[in-house]
């Protein structure tokens, strides 16, 4: 029989065992993904812990270093002789050492002072001081600037006191001022130069360092050589070392474009990720997509302007209220020539206002965690950029072709779980960009003064009618509207989210930069404590009935009076309008400062009139159509004669802000509300129910929606700006608006008045009637000082005594006597 032959392994039996063999001697083999000798150490040198102890160590050397130095000038003579000796030797003696620092410190200063550099050696202090600081993340120069300064007065100052000093001193001090290098390199170029050439060098290099340092040398030295009559231009002057943008500064509201942040996605091995805002590793992330932080906006008009600066703008001002100089125009002011605006020190500082420091280590926890969110849930991004504000940063993210933004949007609140924050706001995508915005609070949040917007160049040179400032955007610039071009605003939130405070920042935006004759207010407060601090200034800006005992208006019957005569105010301008031949208040008054009207003729100034109501839900539920209509009429028509309105609800539902009211306020204001129904009421949109509050609002004027931080304004900071206007000269009442009269005293019977009882002013005021020819109750009321039911029964009874026409609805009664001669022949019959 013949031996079997070995069966051979199928190609199955040897493909399993291959695949064994492999996985065996793939788990043998040792991991190459564990970080190596060099990331170990980079990974040390770079952790902020190490760098936070190296900048303390290094400001300690700095101060030790100083205390040597000072030490020096003192006790350096008695220790020079001692400073020759072997260092070994010179330890036994270093209880003879007179300097505070001890042998050490008496060695490095004969060192460096002496023996080296001079009195320049201070410039080594500085640098070292710089480094230790921008370790511990302190806001300080450029690295690099700190040392291009510091290089220069190292040796340039050590050669011109070596060739300037030293050979005056050199027998009556113990060193050389200059120290031993200046003095080497001083005799090495008065070699070859002279005295004369190794100056005119010196001079020389100092100037190519002004120039090189600071833009303002060039005009400076034109100046001096071209005797120039004329002033050079504003945007010539003023240029300094701190308008050098080789390294921006970091603060809230900046944007930061490190390139060391770049990191490319499209291989699969992991790269270093590192944040170093001012071109310095500051600490290590691993990531795939390229994230960014803008750079600051150091926008000119964002920069504070001190009190003479302040003052200096409101005489240049090209407004005609300011210029009282051109003679020949009718100047309003006149009656209040003194008249001083509030100052800047009535409003008080927080913090550092904008010079707040980012916080890197947040920033990158956040993009870390956003993008592993979306990675989670299949969601590639290419980039990543960052723009920190007060209370905000907003994370605006490109994704990769092919993902659906509305994926990115239904990941909300998922992404806010990540970020384990209060809320965040998702915008997709932002409008002008191409990209998808993410809204997350910040852990710090700051406050906005309104100190520092008021103080902004910004404010102080808008040339708005009617300036309002409400705070500063995600950018941290200031954020301005003209509520003249506006031209009313609706404001809604829930209580205690800032609603209130933003009244007060728009009314004390208008007080800083109007004049009393420019601007009046009528202020309608349910609540009756809002606004009665602005009570003070009832006779510089403050307009109220001729009636009303309270220029702060609290009672419902009085707010309807207030704005039906508020309408007949407006129908009144619009006449006046017509007869000018003009289409607004500003041409109208324009013409009448130009004397081309005539006050006789029922012309006058037009003060701009704006009307703040606060609790308006309040109003609609008291009072309901009684004012809704005014408010619509006065909404609809008043803004072409300068009738401005701002009103406040903390109710934002369809029944108090109603389709009238909606259409006719396209710039609403929206504070932090409690669902996304408030927030579709307020803005037609969501987005208010997920703010953070304290101030955090959404300002919308059309489609956009334009997140602010709302500047604070705290009570005693009014209370401050309001004592200091009411303690000026102020007109003699309040701004009187005209005389309503409800539609139930139109048909007056005048049968039941009573002329055998006349008023004892009766005779007095027909004297005043006939001789001014108004038959006005309000006439009546001002001259004597008197009730307006008073002065309504005496007008009833010149009626009867046919001294004045009947009552003829918004225009003034006629007054039928010409003369005081057929007014005597009417006393006589009565």
């Amino acid at each position: 029989m013949a031996p079997r032959k070995p069966i051979k392994p199928t190609s199955k039996t040897e493909s399993k065992r291959e695949l064994k063999s492999e996985n065996k001697k793939r788990q043998e083999r040792p991991k190459n993904n564990e970080p190596g000798l060099w990331d170990k150490t980079k990974a040390f040198v770079t952790d902020e812990r190490i760098r936070f102890i190296a900048g303390i160590l290094l400001l300690i050397g700095v101060l030790y270093l100083l205390l040597a130095f000072i030490s020096y000038f003192f006790t350096g003579a008695a220790d020079q002789s001692k400073m020759d000796l072997p260092f070994g030797e010179l330890r036994q003696l270093r209880t003879e050492i007179q300097n505070w620092t001890s042998v050490t410190g008496a060695l490095i200063a004969e060192t460096l002072i002496h023996r080296w550099f001079g009195v320049s050696s201070f410039a080594i202090i500085f640098f070292t001081g710089v480094i230790g600081l921008k370790m511990l993340k302190v806001k300080t120069p450029s690295v690099w600037k700190s040392f291009f300064h510091a290089s220069f007065w190292l040796i340039w100052l050590s050669i011109t006191l070596a060739f300037a000093v030293n050979p005056f001193v050199k027998d009556r001090i113990f060193f050389a001022p200059g120290g031993q290098h200046g003095e080497a390199i001083s005799d090495w170029m008065n070699s070859y130069v002279g005295y004369p050439g190794t100056l005119m060098i010196l001079i020389a290099t100092f100037l190519v360092y002004c120039i090189v340092s600071s833009k303002a040398t060039i005009p400076f030295l034109k100046r001096l050589f071209f005797k120039k009559s004329k002033e050079q231009p504003a945007d010539q002057a003023g240029y300094d070392e701190d308008t050098d943008e080789t390294e921006p500064s970091v603060a809230v509201g900046t944007e930061i474009v490190p390139e060391d942040w770049v990191v490319k996605g499209n291989n699969m091995q992991e790269e270093e990720f590192s944040i170093q805002p001012e071109n310095e590793p500051v600490a290590e992330e691993v990531s795939d997509v390229h994230f960014e932080i803008e750079k600051p906006k150091e926008s000119e008009e964002n920069k504070a302007v001190d009190a003479v600066e302040t003052t200096s703008a409101n005489e240049e001002n090209d407004d005609p209220f300011y210029n009282i100089a051109k003679l020949g125009k009718y100047d309003p002011t006149l009656d209040l020539t003194h008249y001083a605006p509030p100052t800047l020190d009535l409003l008080k500082i927080y913090g550092t206002d904008n010079d707040t420091q980012i916080d890197m280590v947040e920033q990158n926890a956040n993009k870390d965690r956003i993008i592993k969110t979306l990675q989670n849930y299949g969601i590639e991004i290419e980039t990543i950029k960052a723009t920190v504000g007060p209370t905000i940063t907003l994370y605006e993210i490109v994704p990769k072709a092919g993902v659906r933004i509305s994926k990115i949007r239904n990941l909300e609140y998922d992404i806010m779980l990540s970020l384990a924050a209060t809320g965040i706001r998702i915008i997709a995508p932002i409008p002008g960009k191409g990209t998808i915005g993410i809204e997350v609070p910040n852990a710090d949040p700051q406050v906005v003064s309104m100190h520092s917007v008021i103080a902004s160049k910004k404010f102080q040179e808008s040339k708005f009618e009617l300036p309002v400032a409400f705070g500063r955007t995600i950018t941290n610039e200031i954020f301005m509207v003209d509520l003249a071009k506006m031209p009313h605003l609706l404001v809604a939130g829930a209580t205690g989210q800032g609603k209130s405070v933003g009244l007060n920042a728009i009314i004390t935006s208008l007080l800083y930069k109007k004049h009393p004759s420019q601007l009046k207010l009528v202020l309608v407060d349910p609540k009756k404590v809002e606004f009665n601090i602005y009570g003070d200034i009832e006779k510089h800006f403050l307009a109220k009935l001729p009636d009303g005992e309270d220029a702060i208006i609290t009672d419902t019957s009085k707010v309807v009076e207030t704005l039906n005569s508020l309408c007949k105010e407006m129908d009144d301008r619009y006449d006046l309008l017509k007869k000018a031949h003009v289409r607004n208040i500003k041409e109208y008054n324009e013409k009448f400062f130009n004397r081309n009207l005539n006050p006789e003729k029922g012309h006058r100034f037009l003060p701009y009139i704006v009307v703040v109501v606060d609790e308006f839900g309040d109003l609609i539920m008291t009072a309901g159509k009684e004012v809704e209509m005014p408010i619509a009429r006065i909404a609809q028509l008043a803004r072409a004669v300068g009738i401005h309105m701002v009103i406040a609800t903390q109710r934002p539902s369809v029944n108090i802000i109603t389709g009238v009211i909606k259409a006719n306020f396209p710039a609403r204001v929206a504070f932090k509300v409690s669902s996304m129904i408030d927030s579709r009421t307020i803005l037609d949109a969501p987005g208010a129910n997920q703010l953070v509050g304290r101030g955090d609002m959404l300002f919308s004027q059309g489609n956009d929606l334009i997140r602010v931080q709302c500047a604070f304004v705290d009570t005693p900071e009014v209370e401050n700006v309001v004592h200091h206007i009411s303690r000026q000269q102020s007109y003699p009442t309040a701004f009187y608006l005209p005389e309503y009269v409800s539609p139930e005293g139109e048909n007056i019977d005048l049968s039941s008045v009573d002329m055998t009882k006349r008023d004892p002013l009766f005779e007095e005021a027909a004297r005043l009637i006939v001789a001014s020819q108004q038959g006005s109750t309000s006439l009546i009321q001002r001259k004597f000082s008197i009730g307006y039911n008073r002065a309504g029964r005496i007008v009833d009874q010149l009626e009867v005594a046919g001294i004045i026409g009947p009552f003829e609805g918004s225009k003034a009664r006629q007054v039928l006597v010409m003369d005081e001669y057929h007014l005597e022949q009417i006393f006589k019959h009565m």
